[in-house]
């Protein structure tokens, strides 16, 4: 296939380049000055790798030099996918036909510009990059004699090392930057060094990368908007309920715990995807637990506080405003881990308030938990709680920036590319503002949530973890569960979520939607998108694939396939109640001020 015509890289004006090309110098100084300025000099005291990730690449080159053999074997299949590569370039120069060497990858956004294919010189580097990236994941996924987490870990922070050094990510290795860079003179990347600026004013130092446009967004103001009132609070959360849609209800509330390593109002983003919103017009009477950004003053709230004062002390609440005692309930992500943790406790001390329950994208088998457990380790777990120690809690900013590392091509470079190398403003966007407004996590709850769930997996051994004295088995469950897995899930794999099947003693249903953690789940019946699977077949299921090679898909969203579910245990249909008019009065309207605190406040 020819070229595109020269002019698709426009020459630009040399005076005006040359003008800004000194910016740009300029800029970089001030930049690196201020970067060096605003350095802690504690952090320089600390270990110089707290995270040993230079001794996983020690056992890496160890463990290679032990079979020698293979070295040379990898080291050769290298030199010869470089010479198909010549050939075959060699052949497109000629006008001839020839297949790529390293196709690109499906679902790969970085390099869908045309002239990834069409120009000779960045078809030869993308195809490069993909060999080399590609030779490297596999030379290091193919060694043999290391632990497991180390082989996890080693072939994470690659994976890492590869996303970085894409021609995407650089000037002069990226066509689309390239062509702006002429077009606008070099305009751009004044503009870009900028963005950089600000985000490390943003960031006090550290590079806070902005994803979205945040002064777009008010929480209450065009996010998080479906009506209701706060009810009751306490340290730990306010507990809101939202007006009623439908003139009758169903008897018994619906009670959502979100993590509260995010804000609840995911699940209230805009009217057309509020998961909330869509509930109360399916005649649920929809209460909300809003968990309090917390500062050093909660640093040694426990995650059995965060069951006392949180999930128990809503039902207690909700109670006292409808004079109802039995709930079903929702526990997302990690308010999934704390549910299951609550109704091992009431199924123990003989508390039947709970009669049905959801779990979106949970884990309550930490055995397989994923991408994450790399992070999982004395040294990574040691390190997290130094740095909690002085603050008394986890920045938001931190366990964001682990999030991100999990989908770092989506999350971290392709806004490098947009902001600094582009030079544009990020666009408008609900999900990312919401994304980047991370909440604060207390110490003693944190460092127990790590150790005993994630580390030692202490959630599904019986009697291993007491609350309130009494030794939880999640075994004595006998509720009926619906467990929402996401297809695509890296946070929390629906491999790990399905686990849970096989602790709880009461009928459970899984289903598996299609996208991730948060499309997986945000999928209202309106947007026509994805999928999702149920599998009928009336057999116990030990692996995941066997169940969902027996699976039914069916398209759109999975939320009415929910709700049948959910009414079979929502009791009988009563008038519908308005917050505020029964036993606990408005405290104030919904989303309330604990969601609008700000970590940086």
């Amino acid at each position: 296939m020819a070229d595109k015509p020269a002019d698709e890289f426009p020459v630009p004006d040399m005076t005006e380049f040359a003008a800004n090309m000194s910016k740009v110098a300029a800029q970089s100084q001030q930049l690196i000055q201020e970067f060096l300025e605003r350095q802690d000099p504690k952090s320089a005291q600390g270990p110089v790798d707290p995270l040993s990730i230079g001794q996983a690449f020690m056992d890496l080159t160890t463990a290679m030099m032990t079979h020698p053999a293979k070295v040379v074997e990898a080291q050769v299949n290298l030199f010869n996918s470089y010479m198909a590569l010549w050939q075959q370039q060699s052949m497109k120069m000629m006008g001839q036909e020839a297949d790529d060497v390293s196709p690109d990858v499906k679902g790969d956004k970085r390099f869908k510009d045309p002239a990834w294919k069409e120009n000779h010189v960045f078809d030869f580097i993308k195809q490069s990059y993909l060999l080399t990236s590609k030779w490297m994941m596999d030379t290091v996924h193919d060694v043999e004699g290391m632990d497991k987490h180390t082989a996890e870990k080693v072939e994470f922070y690659t994976k890492q090392f590869v996303d970085a050094m894409s021609p995407t990510n650089f000037v002069m290795t990226n066509p689309v930057v390239l062509r702006e860079t002429l077009a606008t003179n070099g305009q751009n990347l004044v503009k870009g060094l900028d963005h950089v600026l600000e985000d490390l004013e943003r960031g006090h130092g550290k590079l806070a990368i902005r994803m979205t446009d945040d002064t777009a967004f008010e929480v209450g103001g065009n996010v998080a908007t479906t009506p209701g009132k706060v009810v009751y609070q306490n340290d730990l959360m306010q507990l809101i309920q939202y007006q009623p849609t439908t003139e009758q209800v169903y008897e018994r509330p619906l009670l959502i715990t979100p993590p509260w390593i995010n804000k609840f109002y995911i699940l209230d983003l805009r009217p057309e995807n509020s998961f909330i919103k869509w509930a109360t017009e399916q005649g649920l009477t929809v209460f909300v637990i809003s968990w309090v950004n917390p500062d050093g003053k909660l640093a040694n709230k426990s995650f059995e506080d965060y069951m006392n004062e949180g999930i128990l002390a809503a039902m207690d609440a909700i109670e006292q405003a409808i004079g109802v005692r039995e709930v079903t309930t929702i526990g997302y992500c990690l308010g999934g881990t704390l549910m299951a943790a609550t109704l091992a406790y009431l199924a123990t001390i003989g508390d039947d308030r709970i009669k049905a329950t959801t779990f979106f994208t949970a884990q309550v088998d930490f055995s397989e938990p994923g991408d994450l457990g790399v992070f999982i380790d004395d040294e990574t777990i040691s390190h997290i709680e130094n740095m909690m120690e002085e603050r008394g809690y986890l920045d938001g900013s931190e366990m964001a920036s682990t999030f991100n590392m999990l989908r770092s091509n989506d999350l971290i470079w392709s806004f490098v590319v947009n902001n600094y190398l582009m030079g544009k403003d990020p666009f408008p966007f609900d999900l990312l503002y919401w994304n980047s407004d991370a909440t604060r996590l207390p110490k003693v709850m944190h460092s127990y949530y790590l150790r005993n769930m994630y580390k030692e997996n202490k959630l599904v051994q019986p009697g291993a973890l007491s609350f309130n004295g009494t030794p939880i088995d999640l075994g004595k469950v006998k509720t009926p569960v619906y467990l929402q897995a996401g297809k695509e899930d890296h946070i929390a794999p629906y491999k790990s979520v399905f686990k849970a099947t096989k602790h709880f003693s009461g009928p459970t249903k899984f289903m598996l939607a299609g996208s991730g953690h948060i499309a997986g789940v945000v999928n209202p019946p309106s947007a026509k998108k994805y999928q999702f699977w149920t599998n009928n077949k009336r057999k116990k299921y030990d692996d995941p694939d066997a169940w969902l090679a027996d699976a039914t898909e069916t398209p759109g969203s999975w939320w009415p396939d929910w709700i049948k579910w959910m009414q079979k245990y929502s009791g009988k249909k009563v008038p519908a109640r308005i917050p505020g008019e029964g036993g606990l009065k408005a405290i104030e309207d919904a989303p309330g001020t604990y969601v609008k605190v700000k970590s940086g406040e």
